[in-house]
């Protein structure tokens, strides 16, 4: 499977899971579906990104590093428009959904064999 359908894919799987940690703030439960489907999405678009970029770049550090930006980038641009300022739940597991795709895309990915003619 090629690197940018691996961060697509675990990214949007990870995202659902991530949208649903904030089941754990009572506060929000309210908005769960939203959250979930929000999350799902800011996954999707960080396994799009990390995928390409390992699709061009094969160190494992340095993908997952990229991972961990590109996650803690897209969570701090979500926390900092939420209602109520919950950086702390947002961050994390948006963050660790950047590592964690960072990292599979980088051992996983399969790069696609140039032509030679």
């Amino acid at each position: 499977m090629s690197k940018p359908l691996i961060g697509i894919l675990l990214g949007a799987i990870l995202g659902a899971f991530d949208g649903l940690t904030s089941w754990f703030t009572p506060a929000v439960r309210e908005q769960l579906a939203s959250i979930v489907i929000s999350s799902t999405f800011k996954g999707v678009i960080a396994g799009i990104v990390i995928g390409f970029f390992a699709k061009k770049f094969h160190s494992l550090p340095i993908g997952i590093l990229f991972g961990l930006l590109v996650g803690g980038v897209l969570a701090y641009l979500t926390a900092r428009f939420a209602v109520g300022g919950y950086y702390f739940q947002i961050m994390l597991p948006g963050s660790m959904v950047g590592l964690i795709v960072g990292f599979a895309t980088q051992k996983y990915g399969r790069v696609p064999a140039e032509a030679h003619g």
